[in-house]
């Protein structure tokens, strides 16, 4: 009897994703490292080391290639290039060389974030994205970067969850610098962008042939009660303040919502990216509440008796939701006009015992394979995360690595999970055989719509 598979295309990127910050360690120049100094990380607990990959990097790539990954996602650390305003590291720029060109001589594609999260304290002192002059001390660093490591990288993803970094810093205050402001909300969000797509045509400028995108975080919003149309109103509302406003923001350059609506348009938005790429984990249910007009009038929750992961201190991890990922490629592509390549550039599981991540990412990747075959030009997968590393807020308290990090002695333990996926690598697919092994649960679950056919993967449409 034929075994059934989920075949990726020829070509698929696969990898895993990760920040400086969170991995690097000793990086004390950045606005994050002043919020962990002020005592504001739930966990209680500093980033030091996180990872070492300041110093050992090379020896995870090296865990990453025996995973038959073929790309990986790292950052840079703007605060180590450019310690002071206008003063680069040429130190900096050499550890990043060699990291990329490790890579490289793996045969591994690299790539490389500009802008996760962290700024250097020079620059956040100036007031950061809440002022318009930002735009050119970014642009100025990403020139800066291609010059320097383009000859090792022409795939950029300029800004990672732009719409996370400023909700989180400016509305809910959980993120440095720690404010409550619906205004300053969206001029942050309106100058990130405008830095994006001044950083695009930068690098264009500089490598014609480069890919350049930027990656949202889309969290799906659904009501608690089908039937109640309350409910279903403080779901829309909340899924389009903070997915697909701004998504509409970057690929029309106005903002649909009525305070982003009173700020200048993002100027060139149209057209400035050559791909996607998706940031997805969870769902939330929303359920009408008159008390809280700040959240929309909609409290939010997670479905219960669902498999989920391990709770963040910050209570920012929730169901684990396979078929959202699928419903976010699709709406992603079809409010984009399906014109630019998508890549699912973060996806993971907090689960710190691996007991739900193996059947989670089989369950994921095949939302994945069903958005090819409905034609979603989907080209790569980065699993969040390679190795455990400094959870922001929540510090070391969750863990989504493929491989497990003692804080302490930086030991690791690869995990089921990490075997699994470098089966699904190397054999670019889904088999029976890997699910037997892994989920043998979830077996109907995953090849209940499978098609055995290789989807083709699309043409290259960054020049349409």
């Amino acid at each position: 009897m034929q075994q059934r598979s989920l075949r990726f295309p020829t070509g698929f990127l696969w990898g895993t994703a990760s920040s400086s910050y969170q991995c690097e360690g000793g990086s004390t120049n950045n606005q994050w490292y002043r919020w962990e100094q002020q005592g504001r990380i739930l966990s209680g607990e500093a980033c030091g080391q996180a990872a070492n990959w300041w110093e050992e990097a090379e020896a995870d790539f090296e865990r990453a290639e025996q995973l038959e990954n073929n790309a990986l996602r790292l950052s840079l650390e703007w605060s180590r290039i450019e310690p002071a305003e206008g003063q680069w590291d040429q130190a900096a720029i050499e550890r990043y060389r060699a990291m990329l060109l490790d890579l490289r001589q793996r045969h591994m594609t690299p790539v490389v974030t500009l802008h996760h999260f962290t700024e250097p304290l020079w620059f956040a002192e100036r007031d950061g994205f809440a002022r318009a002059s930002s735009v050119r001390y970014f642009v100025r660093y990403v020139a800066f970067v291609v010059r320097q490591l383009g000859d090792l990288c022409s795939f950029w993803l300029t800004l990672n969850e732009p719409n996370v970094y400023a909700f989180q810093g400016y509305l809910r205050g959980d993120f440095p610098p720690g404010e409550q402001h619906l205004l300053r909300t969206f001029i942050v969000l309106r100058n990130i962008m405008q830095g994006h797509v001044a950083a695009f045509y930068a690098i264009r400028d500089l490598q014609p042939q480069a890919q350049i995108g930027y990656c949202l975080h889309y969290r799906l919003f659904d009501p608690l009660n089908p039937f109640s149309p309350l409910d279903h109103g403080a779901a829309r509302v909340q899924e389009q303040f903070f997915n697909w406003s701004v998504l509409q923001a970057a690929e029309s350059g106005r903002f649909t919502f009525p305070a982003g609506a009173l700020l200048p348009p993002i100027k060139g938005a149209a057209g400035a990216r050559d791909y996607h790429g998706v940031n997805y984990y969870t769902r939330e249910l929303v359920r009408f509440d008159a008390s809280v007009p700040a959240e929309a009038f909609g409290v939010r929750l997670v479905k219960p008796n669902t498999m989920r992961n391990d709770p963040g201190l910050d209570a920012s991890f929730g169901e684990i939701y396979p078929v959202g990922l699928y419903r976010v490629l699709r709406e992603v592509y079809r409010r984009t006009r399906g014109n630019k390549p998508l890549y699912v550039t973060e996806n993971g599981f907090s689960d710190v015992q691996d007991t739900r991540r193996p059947r989670a990412l089989l369950e994921h990747l095949a939302q994945l394979h069903r958005a090819i075959r409905a034609g979603i030009p989907v080209q790569g997968y980065f699993h969040w995360s390679l190795v455990d590393n400094f959870e922001w807020n929540n510090g070391w308290y969750v863990r989504f690595g493929l491989i497990e990090i003692d804080a302490q002695t930086q030991e690791r333990t690869p995990r089921r999970s990490a075997s699994m996926f470098g089966e699904i690598c190397r054999a670019n697919a889904i088999t029976e055989e890997i699910v037997a092994r892994y989920a043998p649960e979830a077996m109907e679950r995953i090849f209940r719509s499978r098609s055995d056919a290789v989807p083709q993967m699309q043409p290259d449409l960054k020049k349409t």
